[in-house]
């Protein structure tokens, strides 16, 4: 990736600018709703269970799978702007 020049400074810049929204969405969602904002999120309920408890035990494993494929998909894109994509 050397010879490609600036254009492999894009590619990086944009992989790191997805990999800084990927961990931000985990951190918020991981500590921020586990932990942070958990006696907040307790106010409302789900199927009887607070919102706070629900996020820690099952609403952030959701979360995480769906943001997996998020990442895949953007990272894919990123792969086949910048031309560096397998087939």
């Amino acid at each position: 990736m050397s010879d490609r020049g600036s254009n492999g400074d894009a590619y990086w810049r944009a992989t790191l600018r997805l990999l800084t929204v990927t961990l931000v969405i985990w951190f918020v969602v991981s500590y921020g709703a586990g932990i942070l904002f958990a006696d907040a999120l307790n106010a409302i309920t789900i199927g009887g269970y607070q919102l706070g408890f629900w996020f820690a035990q099952q609403g952030s494993i959701f979360v995480f799978v769906g943001l997996i494929f998020w990442y895949a998909s953007r990272m894919d894109k990123i792969d086949r702007d910048h031309d560096v994509h397998e087939d």
